[in-house]
């Protein structure tokens, strides 16, 4: 008498016979080795200078897999559920089980009349066939044909292949949920542990997963629990029932295994499983995160969540440490602050002051007259003012630069021009100022442009060297550009040492802040408008370190400024960086020379200075600059007069600076006496001519203005008086 598992079996050879009688010969099987080398995970992995692992970062996007786990490193568990849950006769058959194949064909039969799921026959070595050859047909949408060549397949892998290594590789290549490849990712997204620790009710969900991926947490639980059952009869289910609605009700997570440069890894890694090597260094990199996260940390309460840093070799351009954002701290941390557009605030001045000294226009020692400006502009007035709100008459090139003052810098901008200063910028290697040197008008020379901190850490550099400019460089083998000039070196070297100054920066910081390094360094910091942005880029003999900090949000801090934000974090890095090496300043280069300087009305205590060679004085006098013009109204100003309020009560206060006696001023044909550099007047509706005169009546400024509106009718006699 036949049994019926070889009844079935002969129903099985008679059905294949009606498969075409000449079929291509399944493809090869490849050997173990070559298919383990073969695989890669979806990551790719950033390495430091030194090869030391820095960051794991995702590039196959239809994929999460890990490296391949050997058989030895996965938790037995997982091969005898596996076993017990897929092919109890594994170790038995050659490669396919044509008993229960015949079974479950032939059931299956009956299943379709039914119109209940199909029953599944193949064995792990058929499962692992399919996976190698997707033409051998997937899940159960396999034809007759392919599960004969499916059957051929596994038995040629299991004639050069061990049971040890189909198991192993099976593991390694099998779709466990979604998106997750292999028993590496599937432990760890699921149960977050690797897969040696993976117990027998997580095994027995992950077996489970395998017939269906994508099941609802319930089916994958009572799946689960015939497996665990299999193996152990008195299993307890309720755990399992627990795990799988717990961990696969929501989306995964894939903790992280490095994670200090994210922002570098999503620049450099393209390949799955490659490694790549950048210029950074682990130790630099590691404290440049720590040493933001506390600073910020300390900042709590003022509004500030963000920042970056950027460290660049100056011979090289090797970036040594990229930190694109504060990691946890912030609300946003995927986006890269270094790479950000954001307004530069003061650190665009020395570059200004670079130009005028190179062109000669400026020196370090001129006089520049720091007293209340206004601007006609097309959108307006624009009024620059002081940080501190202060003026100090008449200042040096190198007090205004290094205290950070701004209406001196304005000025300066005035005798530069704005496309002098945009084209110097551009050279400098800031492409994203890409606007029309109108549009930015006289606030350029306060940084209203927006820049990035990787751009302006390499200005900087650019200053260190001496006015040499290169890119930075993120791979070390990367050929390394040929550096331009763009800046003269001796103009490089006095403002460097005007940045490095802490006696010239006494009037706006004082001598004890975090610009005053242990080494030799110079820096300057920034704010942008609107406490927005605070910034804080120097050099020293061998690094140039930028700084920002601020909220990506783009919401203002509270009482952070460059020097109290982002500066502790900059000088604590270059403490790092010489913690066992001097900081040596550069030497004097031919071009310069250094002369003792008194200076006209005690504007400045006397003292030697650095010039060009050829732009040398002993006095400086208060001239050019200094001289007394009309500082409102400005040229073309508007007046606009309001009809609700008194006439008396709307007077218009002129004012000059520099003050100085024998001034006179004339409204039209009025002559109004001036009184200390201001003169009041009631306006009139129309357009006036306003001079302002010495004491021969020789014109020194003049501007037209106009005045709208009329004054309320009963103020219309008192408005006529001046």
């Amino acid at each position: 008498m036949i049994t019926s598992s070889r009844a079935c079996a002969m129903m099985l050879v008679a059905m294949l016979s009606f498969a075409p009688a000449v079929r291509a010969a399944s493809p090869a099987m490849p050997s173990f080795a070559a298919v383990r080398a073969a695989q890669s995970p979806s990551d790719g992995t950033l390495l430091d200078r030194h090869r030391v692992p820095l960051q794991r970062a995702r590039v196959d996007a239809s994929r999460r897999q890990l490296e391949w786990v050997p058989l030895v490193e996965i938790s037995p568990t997982v091969a005898v559920a596996l076993v017990g849950g897929e092919d109890r006769r594994f170790f038995e058959h050659r490669g396919v089980d044509w008993s229960g194949l015949a079974g479950a064909t032939f059931d299956n039969l009956f299943r379709v009349l039914d119109g209940r799921a199909p029953r599944g026959g193949s064995t792990l070595t058929m499962q692992l066939a399919a996976l190698l050859d997707p033409a051998l047909g997937t899940g159960g949408n396999r034809s007759l044909g392919q599960k004969w060549d499916q059957a051929q397949a596994a038995l040629s892998l299991e004639r050069t292949w061990t049971k040890h290594e189909i198991v192993e590789a099976y593991l390694n290549l099998a779709p466990f949920r979604g998106e997750l490849t292999g028993i590496g990712a599937a432990a760890k997204g699921l149960f977050g542990k690797a897969s040696s620790g993976i117990d027998a009710d997580e095994a027995a969900i992950l077996v489970a997963l395998l017939r269906a991926p994508g099941a609802a947490p319930a089916a994958v639980a009572a799946r689960g629990c015939t497996i665990v059952r299999a193996v152990d009869a008195a299993a307890d289910c309720g755990r399992v029932r627990a795990l799988a609605t717990t961990r696969l009700a929501g989306r995964y997570r894939m903790p992280p295994q490095q994670a200090l440069a994210p922002h570098v890894a999503g620049r450099l890694l393209r390949a799955p499983g490659s490694e790549v090597v950048s210029t950074l260094d682990a130790g630099m990199q590691r404290f440049a995160v720590q040493a933001l996260g506390d600073h910020l940390s300390e900042l709590t309460g003022r509004g500030v969540e963000d920042g970056a840093v950027v460290v660049l070799d100056n011979a090289t351009g090797d970036v040594l440490a990229y930190v694109g954002s504060s990691g946890a701290v912030s609300s946003a941390r995927e986006v890269d602050g270094a790479a950000a557009r954001r307004q530069a605030g003061s650190t665009l001045k020395p570059f200004l002051y670079a130009v005028a000294i190179e062109r000669r226009l400026l020196t370090a020692a001129s006089l520049i007259d720091d007293r209340p400006l206004a601007i006609a502009t097309g959108r307006g007035m624009y009024v620059p003012q002081n940080y501190d709100l202060e003026y100090r008459g008449l200042v040096s090139v190198r007090t205004a630069l290094a205290s950070s003052l701004n209406i001196p810098a304005v000025r300066a901008l005035g005798i530069v021009g704005d496309d002098g200063l945009l084209d110097a910028l551009h050279g400098f290697g800031f492409d994203t100022l890409n606007e029309t040197a109108d549009h930015y008008g006289a606030a350029l020379a306060l940084g209203s442009g927006e820049v990035t901190l990787l751009a302006l850490t390499n200005g900087y550099r650019a200053l260190a060297n001496g006015g040499m400019y290169s890119p930075p460089r993120f791979l070390p083998g990367a050929a390394q550009a040929t550096p331009r000039r763009v800046l003269g070196r001796d103009a490089a070297f006095i403002v460097t040492d005007i940045l490095a100054d802490r006696g010239a920066r006494a009037p706006t910081f004082g001598l004890d802040n975090a610009l005053a390094t242990r080494v030799w360094s110079a820096a300057k910091t920034g704010t942008s408008k609107d406490m927005r942005d605070n910034w804080c880029v120097g050099y020293t003999g061998r690094y140039t370190v930028g700084v920002w900090v601020g909220n990506f949000s783009g919401a203002p801090m509270r009482d952070v400024s460059g020097v109290s934000g982002a500066a502790p974090v900059w000088r604590d890095i270059v403490h790092y960086l010489h913690k066992s090496d001097r900081s040596a300043a550069p030497a004097p280069p031919p071009g310069v020379v250094a002369v003792p300087v008194a200076f006209a009305a005690d504007a400045e205590p006397a003292r030697r200075e650095w010039f060009l060679r050829g732009t040398e004085m002993s006095t400086v006098l208060a001239s050019g600059a200094a001289a007394p013009t009309i500082r409102y109204p400005a040229n073309d100003t508007i007046v606009a007069l309001d009809p609700d309020v008194a006439a008396g009560r709307q007077r218009v206060t002129f004012e000059a600076a520099p003050a100085v006696a024998g001034l006179s001023w004339r409204i039209d044909d009025v002559v109004i006496a001036d009184d200390g550099g201001r003169a009041q007047w009631m306006p009139t509706a129309g357009r006036h001519q306003l001079r302002l005169e010495d004491t021969s009546g020789r014109v020194l400024s003049r501007v037209t203005f106009e005045v709208r509106g009329d004054p309320s009718p009963h103020d219309r006699q008192a408005s006529r008086g001046y």
